[in-house]
């Protein structure tokens, strides 16, 4: 499985990107999906997470600001990213867990066995 993300950028803070990964290899219908971000100094966090079953869940940092969602015939996972905080600047990888993931491990990096190589953002 091979994951390309795009559309990072630098934004003022309150605008909007939308990021995309481009997933090859494997069919989404297939993959539990994450977005992690990793800002300079910090440790990898998850940020948004949809699962093999539909199920989505958010970092408490984002809720209600991003969505994640996938477009399972175009095999493009995607994060919405609205009203940005500077807070928010961070390397931001998609990542592919093959299987149904236990809601324990949501937005844990345990289990996520291809990541992509990263689409830095900005908020300033």
């Amino acid at each position: 499985v091979q994951l390309v993300e795009s559309g990072g950028g630098s934004v003022q803070a309150g605008g909007s990107l939308r990021l995309s990964c481009a997933v090859s290899g494997s069919s989404l219908r297939k993959l539990s999906m994450a977005w992690f971000r990793q800002a300079a100094g910090k440790e990898r966090e998850g940020v948004a997470e949809i699962n093999l079953n539909g199920a989505t869940a958010y970092a408490g940092s984002v809720q209600g600001r991003f969505t994640i969602t996938k477009d399972k015939d175009e095999n493009m996972l995607y994060l919405q990213m609205n009203s940005l905080k500077v807070e928010d600047t961070a390397m931001y990888y998609c990542a592919a867990d093959p299987t149904l993931r236990p809601a324990t491990w949501a937005l844990l990096s345990k289990g996520y066995r291809y990541w992509g190589q990263g689409t830095q953002v900005t908020v300033s």
